[in-house]
């Protein structure tokens, strides 16, 4: 026998969670992903297939957290040449998968492994990224020079993080700067 049929409460509140489905809510977040380009670069993203990789290798407890529980699919990153002569802007990348847990921290013969992590609890995750354009080098000095982008975390004396978040009025400024 079948249930009674849905309240027009009811139906109004699974449409609502439909809709909610179809158009999220939620505000797209912005990230800058810090890579040394001597090891995986904007052009290395390029030639891979897709222009899709795993961002492999994070071994930060904060920039994991930000990949585990605040990235979502389709926000989008800064791509960020780090650790090289000229730092800075490289191109920009979509996340298009979800965390999930870093291979290389079970590969004893990985620089990334880590041997207190187990497949049942895994430590360390990342998300896979596509490169949606390369960029000018938008350098450190350059970014630095503009008052607008002065509480960019990546811009703080000592921020080592190899993902931080970017506010939506810096994407903003970016965008403009880079045409």
């Amino acid at each position: 026998m079948r249930g009674a049929p849905p309240s027009g409460r009811d139906r109004e509140e699974r449409l609502c969670r439909f809709f909610l489905f179809l158009f999220p809510t939620d505000p797209m977040h912005y990230w800058l992903m810090k890579s040394e380009p001597d090891v995986f670069s904007v052009d290395d993203l390029a030639k891979a297939p897709g222009k899709t990789t795993p961002w492999t290798g994070v071994r930060n407890y904060q920039a994991r957290n930000f990949m585990r529980d605040q990235m979502k699919l389709g926000d989008l990153a800064f791509f960020y040449h780090s650790s090289c002569a000229e730092p800075g802007i490289a191109g920009i990348v979509k996340v298009s998968r979800l965390a999930y847990p870093d291979q290389t921290q079970f590969d004893p013969n990985s620089e990334y492994y880590d041997p207190r992590a187990s497949r049942d609890k895994p430590r360390w995750v990342h998300v896979d990224v596509t490169l949606l354009k390369k960029t000018r080098l938008l350098g450190l000095a350059e970014l630095r020079s503009h008052p607008q982008l002065a509480a960019m975390v990546v811009l703080r004396r000592g921020n080592r993080l190899s993902i931080t978040p970017v506010a939506a009025r810096e994407w903003s400024f970016i965008e403009r700067i880079l045409g």
